[in-house]
């Protein structure tokens, strides 16, 4: 079970370090630019980028509060927190009528991983 839960740790910290990175270096304009980030016409520039550390500050919490022991309650706190992230995704998408699947599959994903965390700690 350990084996599994630090899988699905690694595998939604990736995608949301890779995410929130992309977010963090690549400029507003250049996002706003791609077909496939039609939701960042909705939000400031700062809001961008603060969607981008959120992401990359939820990775780090899914992997170092575990991984070092220091306070690993805070591993379950950032998969809710990053659950609740991509469900405000989710809603962007679905009111700007694009398919909310991706944000719903990281979510669930980040989710998992943090309650899975959770049960684990308390055993």
């Amino acid at each position: 079970m350990n084996k599994l839960i630090w899988t699905l740790q690694i595998l939604a910290a990736l995608a949301f370090a890779g995410s929130g990175g992309m977010k963090i270096a690549t400029a507003p304009a250049d996002i706003r630019a791609n077909p496939n980030m039609g939701w960042a016409t909705d939000f400031s520039d700062g809001v961008i980028k603060a969607i981008g550390a959120a992401e990359v500050a939820g990775a780090i919490g899914l992997i170092a509060p575990a991984a070092t022991n220091i306070a690993p309650m805070l591993t379950p706190a950032a998969g809710v927190g990053l659950a609740a992230l991509m469900g405000g995704a989710a809603y962007t998408h679905v009111r700007r009528n694009e398919p909310p699947v991706a944000p719903l599959v990281l979510g669930a994903l980040a989710l998992a991983a943090g309650l899975l965390r959770a049960r684990r700690i308390k055993s």
